[in-house]
This record gives C-alpha cells, sequence and structure tokens, in this order.
C-alpha cells in the first residue's frame, strides 16, 4: 500500500512540474491518451505535443470550458468531447492511458467508484492510470480552502482509488509526491484563476471575498505571490 502517512512532512516533496513527473513515470510518446477533465487544456497540449501521444481524447463537464476548447484549431491530433468520467462514450480497450490531473475529486462523489470502473474497462489490459492530486496541506492550501474547502472530496478520491485496488481493477506502480510553484502578480489575478471560474459555482459573499484576499496578500511581494503546491501522483496499471 503506497504511503500517505508523511502528507505534511515537506521532506516528502521534491520540487517538480507535472510534465516532468508524468514524463519520468511513463513514455506517452505513440500511446493513445484519454484525458478526463481537461480543463483549459494545458496538460493536454503538453500531452499532444511535447510528449507525443499518438492521439488525445480530452473531455471536459464545464460546458463553457469545452467549448473554448472546440476553438482550439491547432492540436489536429486531439479530440474534445463534453462528458464525465463516470459514463465514458467509447468501447471497451481502447485507450493506453488514463489521466486524471487534479480532476479525480471533481467527480461526484456517488460517482467515483462508477468512473474507476468505467476507467478500468477503456484501458487496454497493462493500460496505465496517471491520476495526479493535490494535497490538503501548505499555505495555498490554507488560501483555497478559504474559496471551496476540499478536504472530504480529495479523501474520497484517494478512498475510491483504494476500492478500485482492492477490487482488483488495477495495482498501484508507483507513487510520487512533488511540489510546483504557482506564481500570482496580484490579487485579480489570482481572483480570476480561482474564483471567477466556470466550472464550480463558489457563492461567496462579499465578506468571505475579503477573508480570501487577505489571506493571499499576506503572501504578496513586489513580484506577486509565490505558493509552493503539494501534489500526490498515484500511477497505476490495468490489471487484465
Amino acid at each position: 500500500m503506497p504511503n500517505t502517512m508523511t502528507l505534511t512532512d515537506p521532506d516528502t516533496y521534491r520540487r517538480a512540474e507535472e510534465i516532468d513527473v508524468l514524463r519520468e513515470l511513463l513514455t506517452v510518446e505513440g500511446r493513445r491518451v484519454l484525458e478526463l477533465g481537461c480543463g483549459a487544456a494545458w496538460m493536454t497540449r503538453l500531452l499532444a505535443t511535447r510528449l507525443g501521444a499518438a492521439s488525445v481524447t480530452a473531455t471536459e463537464v464545464d460546458r463553457i470550458q469545452h467549448e473554448k476548447n472546440l476553438a482550439i484549431g491547432d492540436l489536429p491530433n486531439v479530440a474534445f468531447r463534453f462528458g464525465g468520467a463516470e459514463a465514458i462514450a467509447d468501447p471497451d480497450g481502447v485507450y493506453d492511458l488514463v489521466c486524471l490531473f487534479k480532476s479525480l475529486h471533481h467527480v461526484p462523489v456517488e460517482r467515483m467508484d462508477r468512473a474507476l470502473g468505467e476507467i478500468h474497462r477503456v484501458l487496454v489490459p497493462g493500460g496505465h492510470l496517471y491520476v495526479s492530486e493535490p494535497v490538503y496541506w501548505g499555505e495555498v492550501n490554507e488560501v483555497m480552502r478559504l474559496i471551496h474547502d476540499e478536504r472530504e472530496v480529495r479523501t474520497a478520491a484517494y478512498e475510491a482509488l483504494e476500492r478500485a485496488v482492492d477490487a482488483g481493477l488495477c495495482q498501484w506502480e508507483r507513487q510520487v509526491f512533488y511540489q510546483s510553484e504557482g506564481l500570482y502578480p496580484d490579487w485579480d489575478s489570482f481572483a480570476e484563476r480561482f474564483i471567477q471560474v466556470t466550472h464550480t459555482r463558489h457563492d461567496l459573499d462579499a465578506a468571505r471575498i475579503a477573508e480570501v484576499r487577505s489571506a493571499f496578500e499576506r503572501h504578496l511581494r513586489p513580484e506577486g505571490a509565490r505558493f509552493l503546491k503539494p501534489h500526490r501522483v498515484d500511477l497505476l496499471r490495468r490489471r487484465p
């Protein structure tokens, strides 16, 4: 069983970016990839270009963001699709790799087991599942939890992975802990990135927004607010 007992120990983490961790753990080149919850398609682009995927199917449940993704015209090996992880519109065994970059905890808790069952279904035997999740710890979390406290859903996401392993759908191969750097020049850029979003309705009143801003601006320096963002990556392989 992977070690999750040192999540709040800074020595557990190394400094890295997502693409570096992914490149270290897997060979993406030439593989058929499904990305679930692609957001603004930042990682989609890296998968399709710098990492050399043969094809990428990138799904998103935020219809506004999906419409923006459909306007991307320079990624011929990418197909953007509207839909969730719990109902994947593909036949069995068509992907070599499924990726969830900070998106498993956004799947409704009651649908997480179904989503992992669907992932098992569409992966080829021996195919890989790469799951990257933010860790509920650190200075950035002290700000983010004021916007949307994700302790329960992040815990539920990890427990769903454990159940998938216990059920024989997949097996763990690696677990990696890393911190990536986020730099936000000012409050407006931070608010646009995390509050003024279409994928989640936060319903923050003026008092809470002021509280978030105060927490953010305690980290503000002349160059902006710099945070180290902790993540856990679980690499699993589909059982036959």
